[in-house]
């Protein structure tokens, strides 16, 4: 089978190089009976890719299941996908199979394989090595054949080594992986896309098909599309529906993006007031942060030189050098510098440091343990220490109800009790 009848057949919009290449690879491996790990952000269409590598597979007469991990409760997922036998725990008033067993001779699709837990990705690994499983509440031994696709949106390498993900199934699962390419690197698709979608919504809720200019279709290009086709196709719909006039100009599909995510776009970056505003702000932090991290460095450069006085040439030229070249474009810190450039005594190469007598008139040394205790008061940078400390705060704030916790920091319950256990935070 060719590839634009694939195209064809699922829907699938786009020329772009790393989209045919995935769909290559797809078709390649579909012949055979590997494992296959779907890698892409989410909206891309990953579920797509895992129909097209079953219906042109030898088992596409056979049954197909999509499973979601992360939407199972971690105490049922293993009844979910292994079954289980009347009475193994409370409410199991009857035997049931699970997918493995249901789904046998066929291909099983375990979406966000990544919240998967630790205790059914062992399960997961002894049926793709040996094909056998055993149901929650027994000791019989039963076997299956299925083929199992898998996909995640998140980086399974990394949670690895954090320890959330098992080494060995990774390995097991990305037997061949397949990376779907985000909308950011497909733009020339972008327009195909759009324009498909428009044509089919108008023919159902009956409305005009809605065109862009070209500040509207650049800016269409140019947006950053988080959530991908999948936000793409509801922005269409959006438009289709609401918009009064059928020509759409830049002003115009500003209205319908997401405003967390109109400072992501480079060409329309002066067109408002508020976006001026948050790049300028971007700006300044890294700056800030730049300059904490320089300033830094320049504290231990000095304290080196306190205790190894020969560096003091090296030391001086560096720093002259590092900060010219940081504020070249301030022309008030590069004339203060021009007119108090750091001194050296050249008769005997030593730095020009306040003596030991003259510590009481100019105390401006720097002790060693003063400068200790402000690189151990330095505050983390870390994204994952901070989400703990609001997590703590949030608990402390509602005196320990999670539901209340959660709806202040914007997270559902489940996703808070997950939290918890990955933190080992004790309420």
């Amino acid at each position: 089978m060719d590839l634009q009848s694939i195209k064809n057949r699922f829907g699938i919009i786009g020329n772009a190089p790393a989209l045919n290449y995935a769909l290559n690879t797809a078709v390649q491996v579909a012949a055979t009976d590997l494992t296959v790990l779907i890698v892409g952000e989410s909206g891309v269409g990953k579920e797509v890719f895992s129909q097209i590598i079953h219906a042109i597979s030898s088992r596409k007469h056979n049954p197909f299941i999509a499973v979601n991990c992360g939407a199972i409760p971690e105490g049922t997922i293993d009844s979910e996908l292994f079954g289980h036998e009347k009475g193994s725990f409370t409410g199991a008033i009857d035997s049931r199979k699970g997918y493995f067993e249901t789904v046998s001779g066929g291909t099983i699709f375990l979406d966000e394989i990544g919240e998967m837990p630790l205790g059914t990705q062992a399960r997961l690994l002894r049926v793709l090595e040996t094909g056998e499983f055993i149901r929650v509440g027994s000791s019989k031994v039963q076997k299956t054949d299925v083929r199992v696709i898998a996909a995640t949106n998140r980086e399974l390498l990394e949670f690895t080594q954090k320890g959330r993900f098992r080494e060995d199934l990774y390995y097991r699962l990305s037997t061949v992986p397949i990376r779907v390419p985000s909308l950011r690197d497909r733009k020339e698709d972008i327009q195909l896309l759009f324009r498909k979608f428009v044509v089919d919504f108008s023919e159902r809720y009956k409305t005009v098909p809605v065109q862009l200019d070209d500040e509207a279709k650049q800016l269409l290009i140019n947006y950053g599309w988080q959530g991908n086709v999948r936000e793409l196709k509801n922005i269409a719909e959006q438009i289709s529906v609401l918009s009064t006039n059928p020509q759409i100009n830049a002003a115009e599909l500003l209205k319908f993006l997401p405003e967390k995510n109109k400072n992501r776009l480079p060409v329309l970056a002066n067109t408002t007031s508020s976006n001026e505003f948050n790049n300028e702000r971007e700006i300044l932090y890294k700056l800030f942060f730049d300059m904490k991290k320089d300033v830094t460095e320049l504290k231990k450069m000095f304290f080196e030189i306190l205790q190894n006085p020969a560096l003091a040439n090296t030391a001086a030229k560096f720093t002259r050098d590092s900060i010219m070249d940081d504020f070249q474009s301030t022309g008030e810190l590069t004339n203060n510098l021009a007119s108090n450039p750091p001194t050296i005594n050249q008769s005997n190469h030593q730095p020009n440091f306040i003596s030991p007598q003259q510590h009481h008139s100019q105390p401006m040394i720097l002790s060693e343990e003063r400068i200790q205790h402000h690189e151990e008061i330095e505050e983390s940078l870390n994204i994952m220490d901070k989400e703990k400390e609001l997590i703590v705060k949030a608990l402390k704030k509602h005196k320990g109800k999670r539901r209340d916790a959660s709806l202040d920091l914007g997270i559902s319950e489940r996703t808070l009790y997950r939290k918890l256990k990955e933190y080992d935070i004790d309420e």
